[in-house]
Order: structure tokens, then sequence, then C-alpha cells
């Protein structure tokens, strides 16, 4: 089995813990039970030069550090006019060599200052970007990250796109994936018929080693490649792209419409009576993904199409024991207690996902180990996210379900 979490960022990019960097990356995947990482952020001059110092090419496209695998990646910021309209959106770009990157680098230097942020912002349509990449490589690949997010994706709320065509234009053949983001799940995606023909993948956009695989991708190789990975994703290979791990969506942060302002959290169908504005300051309510789906969908939610790539939820270990203590995930209590459990169990994805009910309560708390396979069932209760403030989710005081990762394979 190999977990692979393709977008994360380095110490480079804007609002990033300063420990995101090769030895720590490495040190936390390890820790949650990631095999693959992306390396994010390969147009920083900085950033790639010690991804070269320290990576291990292994002459499959992806490379080594104590261990652990790694795919060079990078997110951007594409803006440009459309329409008469502004538009931002964030891609993922996957590339399989250095000799590669220099020269998508070289490229994406003239529209705009790589040496200004690991995720840069550059002048040139989204399709532009497409264009450039596949002429310097026909491996190289580009995902539409978060692509529900209000601000700044594919079809967000204010400043997205109806449909991929619409984004992408000529160049939307090239496009075989979508990133789900973590205010959004699969079943939502399932809504679009539109985007059947997309491979959907997750991953955490981690900027802080600790959030490193809060969604992840499981596969199955006897022998990873950049190529193989690349073509399990391209033809929705389910005996080699097993599953998505998600975060329940209504924990993301935009899950929900609201104004943080006034503390204001409405369902779509609460804020379309309210005409999408804010019932206490009368402004305009920031939508968010749930009620972006539903605008441009035409199936209803429980609908699963064919051959699509299976997903579980899951919950983060330490929001668990921080939920079942009633303490903050970052107190003194709560880490020792993660720590203990990781010392006498394993990985955090062993955990979460494999672990048979017997062995958690070997190594931990009953009342965690029972909170963990309630996760696994789904029985949880919410309060969801809405504009930029994280839902709250909780195990519900029940028993039963998802038993364990292995009816995967």
């Amino acid at each position: 089995m190999l977990i692979a979490d393709f977008h994360i960022h380095s110490k480079y990019s804007r609002a990033t813990s300063p420990n995101m960097n090769v030895e720590s990356i490495a040190k936390y995947a390890k820790i949650k039970g990631i095999s693959l990482v992306g390396t994010g952020d390969f147009t920083h001059p900085l950033w790639l030069d010690e991804l070269k110092r320290k990576l291990k090419p292994l002459g499959n496209g992806l490379f080594d550090y104590d261990g652990v695998f790694f795919m060079l990646t990078n997110e951007v910021n594409n803006f440009f006019r459309k329409g008469g309209k502004l538009k931002q959106i964030h891609n993922i770009l996957f590339a399989p060599s250095f000799e590669v990157v220099e020269q998508v680098n070289e490229q994406l230097a003239k529209k705009g200052d790589l040496k200004s942020d690991g995720r840069p912002s550059l002048d040139m349509t989204a399709a532009e970007l497409v264009e450039i990449l596949m002429g310097i490589s026909k491996d190289c690949a580009v995902v539409p990250a978060h692509v529900w997010t209000p601000w700044r994706s594919i079809f967000g709320s204010t400043s997205g796109f109806d449909s991929v065509e619409e984004c992408f234009e000529e160049q939307s053949r090239h496009i075989f994936a979508l990133e789900t983001g973590l205010s959004s799940d699969p079943k939502m995606n399932w809504m679009l018929s539109s985007l059947d023909k997309y491979t959907l993948i997750s991953n955490s956009d981690s900027h802080s080693p600790q959030k490193i695989g809060r969604e992840a991708n499981v596969f199955s190789f006897e022998e990873p490649s950049y190529a193989e990975i690349m073509e399990a994703i391209k033809k929705k290979d389910r005996n080699k792209f097993k599953m998505t791990v998600e975060f329940f969506p209504q924990e993301g942060k935009y899950h929900y419409d609201g104004h943080r302002a006034c503390n204001v959290r409405l369902s779509p169908e609460e804020s379309i009576k309210n005409k999408n504005i804010c019932p206490v300051c009368k402004r305009k309510l920031t939508i968010g993904v749930m009620h972006r789906v539903m605008d441009l969908a035409d199936r209803k939610y429980c609908y699963t199409p064919q051959d699509v790539i299976p997903f579980v939820h899951a919950i983060p270990l330490d929001e668990l024991i921080a939920s079942v203590h009633g303490k903050q995930v970052n107190s003194v209590a709560v880490q020792r207690e993660y720590s203990s459990i990781l010392s006498s169990l394993g990985t955090e994805f062993h955990i979460l996902l494999e672990a048979t009910y017997e062995e958690l309560k070997r190594g931990m708390p009953e009342d965690i180990a029972e909170s963990i396979m309630r996760v696994r069932e789904g029985k949880v209760e919410i309060a969801p996210g809405y504009d930029g403030v994280y839902g709250e989710i909780r195990p519900l005081h029940i028993k039963g379900g998802q038993s364990s990762l292995s009816k995967f394979f």
C-alpha cells in the first residue's frame, strides 16, 4: 500500500510554517504513514536548490529522502481576465524530473515573480499554463486545486467557472483529474455528471508538518514510478488507485454559507431564503461549497456513478483525542497522548483506518478507540465550517460500521 499526499507547501510559501523543510516533511510523513509526498513549490529557486541537494533521484520520476518518496509538484495562482471579470484559479503542477522543472520555471518566470512566493501568481490564463507545460513535456500534468473553494478555484462562487471547458478552453483535453479540497468530498462532486470523466484526488494542502496527510490518496503498486502513478490516476485504475481518504467536508472552512464577522452560519436553503444576504448586517454572504455544488448539480446527493474511485472519511487522530478530552489539539496533554498511541500502535493511518477494535483498545484508552470506530462508521455530529471558519466535528456516543481499510484490498 502506498499512501500519497501530492499537494503541500514549503517554508517559502506565505503563511506556512518555517518547519516545512525536507527533513520535517519526511519525518511527519512517516508518523502519518504517508509513503509519498509532493514537494510543493518547485518554482521557488531557494526551495528548488534545497530539493536538488537533499533528494536522491530514483531514475523513475520519483525521489527519496530517508525512506520517503517525493514527487515534484507545485501550486500556482493563475490570474487573468475573461468576460470582463478577474479570474484567479489555483492549479497543481506535476513534473517528472528536475530537468523538466528547470524548463517550466524558465517559462513561468516570464509571467510572474517566482522568488516572491512558493505559490507564485502568474499573469496568464489557465489554458496558457497547460499549453506551456505540455509543450515542455507530455509527462507533465495540471490538476485544478481545491476546485470548489469560494476564492481562487475553478468552480469557486466568487470568481470561478461553470465547467472545466470554460476555464481551460481547447487545453481542457489535457485535464484528467480534479482535487476535491477539504470542503467537498467525492459524493458532492458526483452530483455533476460533467465531472464523471475526471478522476478525483485528495490532498492536504498542508502549510505545516502536522497537517500532512489530512487528506490523501491510497495506491497499490509493486514498483511505484511517476509514470505508473500518473497512469493510474488518468485511467481511474481501481486495481492500482484504491481510494481517497477525505475530511468530512463539513469540517472544511467553506462548506456552508455565512458571514464570519457576524457569526452567521447558514445552509444553502437558509441562504436562499435570505437572498444570500447576512440577516445581521445585511451584507452579502460568502457562498460556500455545498451551495455552489447545488447550483451546478444535475443529480441528487446520493448518486454514485460507475467506475469511481472509492473513498473513506477520517478525522485526524489528535483532533479525535482533543474531542474526547475536551481540550485543544495543540495542548500538552493531547500531544503527549498522541505520541504515546503512535508509539504503541504505529502510524496514524494504520490506527485510523486499519487497526481492529481489539488492537486499538490495547494501545489507547477505550473511549478513544470507540471514537475511532464511530468515525469509521460515519457516526459523527458536525457544526459545518463557513466563511473561513473550520467546522467542528466529534464522534457520536453510539456503536457500530466501516470495519477497516482491508476491504479495499
